[in-house]
């Protein structure tokens, strides 16, 4: 059995903790039944020995499968990481959906993707990269009563996206101590009429509008600041004809979303200028959460 989740871009500008959308690069686990436990990782994370013995996702797996099976049972596990760790693309969301998932489908429980998202609430309070794991393509969600509610939209073949993926993290907890304890009213009205038109604006494919819709007051100047090579790749983003250039989750990765046509023509100038970051041309997924028996 092999389930897989894509990675995400969470936040998108002013969409603070509430949107977020799916790219086609995907953590894929293995996992068959074994005389003894067994854990095995390709890609990303494969040198670092803590992630064998302290691992996540078999920690909520074998949570879940306890609670659906009241019994144990040994599993070899192997996972293929695609997505960078810490950089802002969702990760850790993809342990926590793939890790819930894996449980269900072990333990021989039809679940919905609905259901595995609000079990994943659990380990991840904001919604906004848990979402589009789970449902792929945009998607607008916002927390009610422990449970998510969602709007989904398709991204079309015609877009894609370009990362900029930098040699350095930036820890979402971290960033978070330098946010602002409050906002003004002024600021927060500037930040609700910009995620609305954002959604509004990818619902309707009117993509133009992205670059004025994406501005954020809440968040981005304050996360790049850790990191003053962001705003030198923004600029190059929009001077380059971007239709959207902001900061995917906390970073310390920068999404960017062009016509199919700009794509290669960015990535290159990414490349001549930010050598000692990693670059990448990615599709939208609107698959999301993937099982495979």
């Amino acid at each position: 059995m092999f389930v897989s989740v894509p990675a995400t871009s969470a936040n998108l500008g002013p969409g603070f903790d509430s949107l977020g959308l799916a790219v086609d690069l995907r953590n894929q686990v293995e996992l068959v039944p074994s005389r003894f436990f067994a854990v095995s990782i390709k890609g990303e994370g494969e040198n670092n020995p803590r992630l064998k013995g302290n691992n996540l996702f078999v920690s909520i797996f074998n949570e879940h499968y306890r609670r659906l099976t009241q019994k144990r049972q040994n599993f070899k596990f192997t996972f293929y990481n695609q997505i960078p760790m810490s950089r802002g693309l969702g990760s850790s969301s993809a342990v926590i959906v793939s890790a819930i998932s894996c449980a269900h489908e072990a333990a021989g429980v039809k679940v919905s993707k609905r259901r595995i998202l609000n079990h994943a609430l659990v380990y991840e309070s904001h919604p906004d990269n848990i979402t589009p794991a789970v449902m792929g393509g945009f998607n607008a969600a916002m927390v009610e009563k422990q449970k998510v509610f969602s709007q989904q939209k398709h991204l079309p073949d015609y877009l894609k996206a370009v990362v900029v993926i930098p040699n350095k993290p930036i820890s979402t907890a971290k960033s978070r101590t330098t946010l602002p304890k409050s906002y003004s009213k002024e600021n927060a009205v500037f930040n609700l009429s910009h995620t609305a038109v954002t959604v509004g604006a990818f619902f309707n494919e009117d993509w133009e509008m992205l670059r004025l819709a994406t501005q954020d007051r809440f968040h981005q100047k304050v996360r790049m600041k850790m990191l003053p090579e962001l705003f030198a790749v923004q600029k190059m983003a929009y001077d380059n004809g971007a239709l959207m250039s902001t900061l995917s989750g906390s970073g310390s990765t920068f999404f960017n979303m062009v016509y199919d046509q700009d794509a290669k023509m960015l990535a290159d100038k990414f490349k001549a200028e930010f050598s000692d970051f990693e670059i990448k041309i990615l599709g939208f997924d609107n698959d999301g959460l993937v099982v495979e028996r």
